[in-house]
């Protein structure tokens, strides 16, 4: 529990969980969707999915992110707190608004 907790304490992994809440995200989409460098990415990504919160997999190069099925089982009402007030995040609109301008356009990873 601290470990989410603790992963969940950042307003930029907030940021990359409100996005994927939506479905899961290619590592290029989040940096882009989010404006992040390619290492601080990755460094949040990290530490969600340490502490059990996101799951990935490879498609070639590209790795993939979404919510753990472990997590929704056993933190189901942590997962509707989050899905509930995310949207009270400062940067919330910004970020939606960046995510479905990105989804228009070809994305590195588009050529699944």
């Amino acid at each position: 529990m601290i470990e989410i907790l603790k992963a969940l304490a950042d307003e930029t992994r907030l940021r990359i969980l409100s996005q994927i809440l939506k479905g899961e995200m290619c590592v290029c989409e989040i940096e882009q969707c989010l404006e992040l460098t390619q290492s601080n990415a990755s460094r949040h990504l990290t530490i969600l999915k340490k502490a059990g919160i996101l799951d990935s997999y490879k498609n070639a190069q590209w790795t993939y992110y979404k919510i753990s099925e472990e997590f929704l089982s056993e933190n189901k009402e942590l997962y509707y707190y989050l899905t509930d007030k995310i949207s009270v995040l400062p940067c919330y609109e910004a970020d939606c608004e960046m995510f479905n301008k990105f989804r228009l356009q070809d994305s590195c990873c588009s050529k699944k």
